[in-house]
């Protein structure tokens, strides 16, 4: 029996809900509507448990429908990563493709492991309305616009969550939780513990973590004076450059990479939504990149790469996509902080596109190519043609009793996974995490990516142990979007199907909790294991054929 204060807490929390706001009840919520929180609770509905899905905003599909189409799937010369992708994952793909009318073409290239992008690309709206279709399918309540209070937002009973509790005065009760938020709001309010940040090398025995001093992906090739006034370091530093000390080698640090907007842009002027010039454009904002111009250097502009002509640049060239350097506090800012950090990434890079566009500085025939692009009608209709939200590459990270590092990803007598329900095939994938000054230029700092032909890294599968927190801390939740992983752990995990398919692994397990009545560290992985493959999980290279 809980103490007394708990218990009382527990008996005036529900009064209150039922005098205030609508409280409902389910077997499994699922908080956070992005596209792991879709496939969880389509998962957890199809195993037969009432399921309840809370989105804080009013669209389901997290950036899969919020730009993201140019998913990273098959996209790199030197790999093939599309076997990894299974269960409902790579049902969510044959969806699209059916929309799109090429489902032959596709199941052809599964049979025969052809590797074509283009079939794993989409548009934002039509990935929403498969996410959409899929929920009312699978019979989901989805309650849109519950955004959990920051105080007082989660009830507990010792070391399990009882209820949730919403700004507008709702309240939904559950057996067991799921958070699929990108940021780990809930599993923070739940009292988990989380990492934010780099942690240093030393931490984990790691060599990619940490302050880089070697960083030479994504680095600027053309010299760039950081100076206002050009060689007068007493100046001060421009706009978007960081007037801190680079640091030592794999030291700890809090800084975070950089967030960036995939826009969903078009070439076509029957869709087309002109980038009319920015309120408030402040063109001092840019010199860094009419500098980098005036050495040489060339700002990519975007190409079409998803269905109809569309595009979705994100940060394909370092001075055209991510904001480096402004989104450290993000994971655990308020919603007002972040808000205003969205506003300002938002104002950023429309002024990026309007200077590629417009200013005098950019040779024409690069202006000409640039502002051929414009947003487009028929997606974010509700925001002008804009994305809702931005790419959240970091938010908190579970600290579990088991830690996903870079040691389970190297191609050198790697660490192995007992545990595995899902497979990670991505590099350590870390860009720029700050833009300093670094013998007299401006320098990007902090990214890793090795996609060579001589790759240091192997997939490995996702360990279940790290979807869950401690039993200390919490007994019935889990998360398949902030695994307990470290910094460059995460950077290997963090794409949008293996967070689907780690969701829909999170919610076998959350069925199989209450199946056998016990905690979600205690789920026998033997028979999550098999479960998982009757379903078409993928959880091994050698279930690929592959050693």
């Amino acid at each position: 029996m809980p103490p007394p204060f708990t218990r009382f807490t527990l008996i005036l929390s529900v009064l209150v809900t039922r005098m205030f706001g609508a409280e409902s009840a389910t077997d499994i919520c699922i908080y956070g509507g992005t596209s792991a929180g879709v496939i969880a609770a389509v998962q957890a509905a199809q195993l037969g448990h009432s399921v309840i899905l809370v989105e804080p905003g009013q669209h389901l599909g997290g950036m899969s429908v919020e730009g993201l189409g140019g998913t990273d799937i098959d996209n790199h010369k030197e790999f093939q990563n599309s076997p990894a992708v299974g269960g409902l994952a790579l049902e969510f793909y044959r969806r699209i493709n059916t929309r799109y009318g090429r489902l032959a073409a596709f199941e052809s290239a599964l049979r025969t492991r052809a590797k074509q992008p283009a079939l794993w690309r989409f548009e934002p709206h039509v990935a929403e309305a498969v996410f959409d279709a899929w929920v009312k399918e699978a019979g989901v309540t989805v309650l849109r616009g519950h955004r959990l209070k920051e105080t007082g937002g989660v009830t507990k009973d010792a070391a399990r969550i009882v209820a949730l509790h919403f700004e507008n005065g709702a309240s939904v009760r559950a057996r067991q939780f799921i958070d699929a938020t990108y940021e780990g709001d809930l599993l923070a309010f739940a009292g988990v513990s989380f990492a934010v940040g780099r942690e240093g090398n030393a931490k984990y025995s790691e060599t990619k973590n940490g302050i880089r001093t070697d960083t030479t992906h994504g680095q600027f090739d053309k010299p760039v004076d950081p100076y206002r006034v050009p060689g007068d370091p007493t100046s001060g530093v421009i706009y978007g450059v960081q007037d801190t000390p680079l640091g030592r080698q794999g030291e700890p640090d809090a800084s975070l990479q950089g967030f960036a907007f995939r826009l969903c842009l078009t070439r076509d002027p029957a869709n087309q939504i002109p980038l009319e010039k920015p309120a408030g454009y402040d063109p001092a904002h840019y010199e860094l990149q009419r500098r980098y111009l005036a050495a040489g250097g060339t700002i990519t502009p975007p190409g079409a790469a998803l269905p109809n002509g569309k595009t979705d640049p994100g940060s394909w060239h370092f001075l055209a996509g991510n904001f480096t350097g402004w989104n450290h506090a993000y994971p655990t800012a308020t919603y007002a902080e972040r808000a205003g950090l969205l506003r300002a990434s938002r104002d950023y890079i429309h002024g990026v596109y309007w200077f590629m566009a417009h200013d005098p500085a950019v040779p024409e025939a690069e202006r000409k190519k640039w502002a051929a692009w414009g947003l487009c009608r028929d997606e974010f209709t509700d925001n002008g043609g804009w994305p809702r939200a931005f790419y959240v590459r970091n938010g908190r990270r579970v600290i579990s009793d088991f830690v996903l590092t870079e040691a389970h990803l190297r191609n050198v007598a790697p660490l192995p996974i007992d545990d595995s329900v899902g497979l990670i095939w991505w590099p350590p994938d870390l860009h720029s995490a700050r833009r300093l000054v670094k013998n007299g230029r401006v320098w990007n700092e902090g990214a890793v990516f090795n996609a060579s032909a001589r790759p240091d890294w192997i997939p490995c599968g996702i360990p279940y142990r790290a979807l869950v927190p401690r039993a200390s801390e919490c007994t019935n939740l889990l998360t398949p979007t902030c695994p307990s992983s470290s910094y460059v752990g995460y950077g290997a995990y963090r794409i949008e199907f293996t967070f689907m398919v780690a969701a829909q692994s999170a919610a076998t397990a959350a069925s199989l909790a209450l199946t056998h009545d016990t905690t979600v560290q205690a789920v026998p992985y033997p028979v999550l294991r098999e479960t998982l493959l009757r379903a078409g999980q993928v959880l091994s290279l050698t279930s690929l054929g592959r050693p």
